[in-house]
């Protein structure tokens, strides 16, 4: 991610279609963002996203974390034909009352294959696994994305989904923290308001994260105000969540980034917002759209890398890009299908 001694911008930019335009090549070269996140409109083929890889990489003279959400099932930018269709979360989640161990054999062997694929384009940076804990009423924006509604099965399988993707040389983002289960509205469209108590969040929400703490995996932040914790700002926003309750009651001390600034949930200038986001303890910016002048707001408000920012990507530096283990993209995605039904 980073040149030795090299400090990169705090900030994570997405851009706007298949190739560079000559305004993003300036842009990116000028600010030096720690990398660039990929989204449908940038996905064609492998060999279009193989050189869109290479060419962000050429523009910042590094090389460049690359990022994507693919979690499988409703949030997947890699999509049949030409990608494998993997199965959403909640599927291994249904696996463990049946058999957990084989469970998180199935859940390990899918995040392989999505990590296999993700390698192959040059992308080593996998927004997931999401270990959000859905309740009964929660709006559906995580629902099936989520291993399950019970804290105690998703925190079983939330070390076998990150250790799939660390197998194939791919950094897993572990989000939404402290927790985006119980949000009753859609962050990319509104702002949710959480009221539960402290403790009911603490012993349901935290668990999953904390199974994870000690790998070296990054995380996302929820742009959710949990009235338990701080009432006026988002944890995103807020210095009291990410440094009391993800940092300290969590145990989260690897890199951490915000969800996307672009979402509905966040009001204010993106300059503000990306200042405001470093400033309460987040790692890294993240601004999804490739939007020029918002981006370019965004920098503005940004500083380079921080030293706790530096030292979590030279740990995560150790295994991205480095598979662990020689994976066999066929072999292992046969084994999810029939582990998931016995009939195949």
């Amino acid at each position: 991610m980073t040149k030795a001694g090299h400090r990169p911008l705090a900030a994570i930019f997405g851009c706007s279609g298949l190739v560079l335009t000559e305004a993003e090549r300036t842009f990116f070269k000028a600010c030096d963002p720690l990398g660039l996140i990929l989204f449908s409109r940038n996905v064609d083929t492998p060999d279009q996203v193989r050189a869109l890889v290479s060419e962000i990489r050429s523009c910042v003279g590094r090389n460049a974390t690359v990022l994507i959400d693919q979690e499988g099932g409703r949030v997947q930018r890699l999509r049949p034909p030409l990608w494998r269709s993997a199965p959403p979360m909640r599927q291994f989640g249904d696996l463990y009352y049946q058999n957990p161990p084989l469970a998180a054999k199935a859940v390990r062997a899918n995040m392989q294959a999505i990590g296999v694929e993700l390698a192959g384009l040059g992308i080593d940076v996998d927004c997931a696994p999401c270990l959000d804990v859905p309740v009964p009423g929660a709006h559906d924006v995580i629902g099936n994305r989520a291993l399950s509604e019970d804290p105690a099965v998703v925190s079983f399988l939330a070390k076998a989904a990150c250790e799939g993707l660390m197998d194939a040389g791919v950094v897993p983002v572990i989000k939404h923290l402290p927790g985006h289960g119980r949000a009753g509205a859609d962050s990319h469209k509104e702002l949710p308001v959480v009221d539960a108590l402290a403790d009911e969040i603490m012993s349901t929400d935290f668990p999953a994260f904390q199974a994870v703490s000690n790998l070296p995996v990054a995380a996302m932040t929820a742009h959710v105000v949990y009235t338990a914790f701080d009432p006026d700002q988002a944890a995103t926003l807020s210095k009291f969540v990410i440094q009391d309750v993800i940092r300290t009651r969590i145990g989260f001390e690897g890199l951490l980034m915000s969800d996307d600034l672009g979402m509905k949930a966040l009001n204010g200038s993106f300059k503000d917002l990306a200042s405001g986001c470093l400033e309460a303890g987040c790692d890294i910016a993240m601004h999804c759209s490739g939007e020029m002048a918002e981006m370019e707001s965004v920098a503005a408000g940004c500083s380079l890398l921080s030293d706790h920012a530096y030292q979590a990507i030279e740990i995560m530096d150790r295994y991205r890009g480095k598979p662990r283990l020689e994976i066999d993209l066929e072999s292992v995605s046969f084994e999810v299908a029939s582990l998931l039904d016995p009939a195949v």
